[in-house]
């Protein structure tokens, strides 16, 4: 008796009945995916990306970019020079926490196509296209309908906007999606073609891993899920000795270039500085939620035909309380401070809740005990939200980022055995928040490629404003304000070797980090502030409104909406502080 049959095959079922519906919309569901889903999902990713491709280097991409353009003169020594970017220069291994893996690819298309912001971006084009192809092939094994959770991975905010940047995370992510690829299908066949597999598997976890060091998560992920679906110690696992001795050479290597191996130097910098943010377990759970819920958009959006009615009012009654309990305590957070924000913060940390609280509970309902490898997505879910909530220095949209493409396979999976792909209007039920979270994810998008190009038209139009003199020009500040300063002739303020004289003039943002106001024995004069105002009624770094895309202490949202207030630049000369009085501190008048 025959067990493969395919949907398309299946004519038994009576015409009017809910089964008959499932075999059709799963069976034309399966011939449209068949025939062109990569075709599709190439063409939307391009069209969606490739406006972003002149976006301004913006939050560490110059680190990744002066590693780059150092590595193509220097390959075997990534990080043997000296950056300014706290407030004194250090050796750039001081500075970085992330492998160099992603800094070697920018190498090789700088020195192939140039330093331009458009052939970089378009370099990163290539890993966003290939995460969100293979999510599709991996989720194959999954779900009926692959396509969806394709597209949910590449309408995520967070994966939209990390594919624009030119960090290491999307690139990360390509590797980690095809490495699981791989490994499961090593694992379940025979021979060359299994070794050959695996082997290629365990390659792609160790250049996931000198990526980004979370990669390395992959080991742990991979060894328990391949040990819960044999229930046993298959010889193939020893595979997973080859990633670990690559990361021992890594540290090993790097202990002889800079004195101490930097695979020990990110994890003791995690921890000290998630230590500095002095958050309770409790606020650093609800800011992870809002995280996953903002960057995971497609749990919030489809929760509606997700859940019951009573497990879905259940998470707005929960969402709710919550809301309450932050609106409350403004003070459990780095929360805003101007008048009548916090409202509107703790209204949209609400909603991201509800969308962090469906994402987790995804998990709850992932079983499916017959199926090979079933408990990886949850898996890589929940290991990602612990590292990202409890373990990473800060919440951020890269810590969530890794999450993604589990998440999406989950909500597949789960509008799969609810039946809700079986009805008649499935596709608009489909349709609906797909199109919400993709246009969601274009506005975060265009308004964090805004705030970049700010930092870059603010450091041309300041620099020309400045004009030529002999006074030489400081700049406090980093991210991809230091970047596009530095190419005009501006010099990095150096608060322990920049030789300050009076008449010297200083350029600040405002919304930047690492600054530190007059030098010592010096305070400001004849300043001016130039303003540059933020159209879209959204932000993603502003910690007058409560966003820190980036970096949760800017706030406890990955994004907000509402007004933006504008991107403030301080224009001043130094002069000395006579001896009778202390220096003032660098403060932005009121706008």
């Amino acid at each position: 008796m025959r067990t493969d049959l395919s949907l398309d095959e299946v004519h038994v079922t009576d015409a009017g009945s809910p089964n008959h519906e499932n075999a059709v919309s799963r069976g034309l569901f399966q011939k449209w995916s068949a025939r062109h889903s990569l075709l599709l999902l190439t063409l939307v990713a391009v069209a969606c990306l490739l406006p972003f491709s002149n976006k301004a280097l913006h939050m560490d991409d110059p680190l990744f970019v002066w590693t780059a353009q150092h590595i193509v003169h220097h390959p075997l020594d990534p990080y043997g020079f000296s950056v300014v970017w706290y407030i004194t220069e250090k050796p750039i291994a001081d500075v970085t926490k992330n492998p160099p893996g992603a800094s070697y690819y920018l190498a090789l298309f700088g020195s192939l196509f140039g330093w331009s912001e458009r052939s970089l971006h378009l370099a990163f084009l290539l890993p966003a296209l290939a995460t969100v192809l293979g999510t599709y092939r991996l989720a194959n094994r999954f779900t009926q309908f692959p396509l969806l959770a394709a597209a949910a991975t590449l309408f995520a905010p967070g994966f939209f906007v990390s594919s624009t940047t030119l960090m290491c995370d999307v690139l990360m992510l390509a590797f980690w999606t095809f490495a699981v690829i791989l490994w499961l299908e090593g694992l379940e066949r025979f021979g060359s073609a299994s070794h050959w597999r695996l082997l290629a598997a365990v390659l792609l976890i160790g250049c996931c891993a000198l990526t980004k060091y979370f990669g390395a998560a992959l080991i742990p992920l991979l060894f328990i899920c391949s040990f819960l679906k044999d229930r046993r110690l298959d010889r193939k696992l020893a595979y997973q000795i080859l990633p670990v001795l690559l990361l021992l050479l890594y540290q090993y290597w790097t202990q002889g270039l800079y004195g101490r191996g930097l695979l020990s130097d990110a994890s003791q910098y995690a921890r000290f500085l998630n230590r500095g943010q002095g958050l309770s377990l409790s606020a650093k759970s609800l800011v992870a939620l809002a995280f996953t819920g903002g960057c995971a958009l497609p749990a919030l959006l489809f929760a509606p035909v997700l859940w019951s009615r009573r497990v879905f009012f259940a998470m707005v009654f929960g969402g709710g309380v919550f809301g309450l309990a932050i609106a409350s305590h403004p003070a459990w957070f780095e929360a805003p401070q101007a008048a009548g924000v916090w409202s509107s913060v703790s209204v949209q940390m609400t909603f991201l809740i509800i969308g962090g609280l469906s994402a987790l509970c995804l998990v709850a309902t992932a079983r499916r005990p017959f199926a090979p490898h079933a408990a990886l997505p949850a898996l890589w879910l929940v290991g990602t939200f612990v590292f990202a909530a409890f373990l990473n220095w800060t919440v951020n949209a890269r810590s969530i980022l890794p999450m993604i493409p589990a998440v999406a396979i989950l909500i597949t999976q789960r509008l799969e055995r609810s039946g809700c792909l079986a009805t008649r209007g499935f596709p608009v039920k489909i349709a609906l928040p797909l199109f919400a979270s993709a246009a969601i994810s274009f506005w975060v998008a265009a308004a964090d490629a805004n705030l970049a190009n700010t930092g870059r038209t603010a450091a041309n139009q300041l620099r020309a404003q400045i004009g030529s003199g002999p006074a030489p020009i400081y700049f406090e500040g980093h991210w991809g304000f230091q970047f596009y300063m530095q190419q005009l002739g501006a010099k990095p303020a150096d608060i322990y070797h920049s030789p300050f004289q009076p008449g010297d003039i200083f350029v600040i943002p405002e919304n930047t980090t690492n600054s530190f106001g007059p030098p010592p024995r010096f305070t400001f004069v004849q300043t001016t502030v130039s303003s540059y105002a933020l159209h879209g009624n959204l932000a993603t770094m502003s910690q007058p409104v409560g966003a820190g895309f980036y970096a949760s202490v800017w706030g406890p949202l990955p994004f907000t909406f509402g007004a933006v207030p504008p991107e403030r630049y301080l224009i001043a000369r130094l002069t000395p502080v006579p001896a009778s009085k202390s220096p003032s501190p660098l403060i932005f008048p009121r706008p």
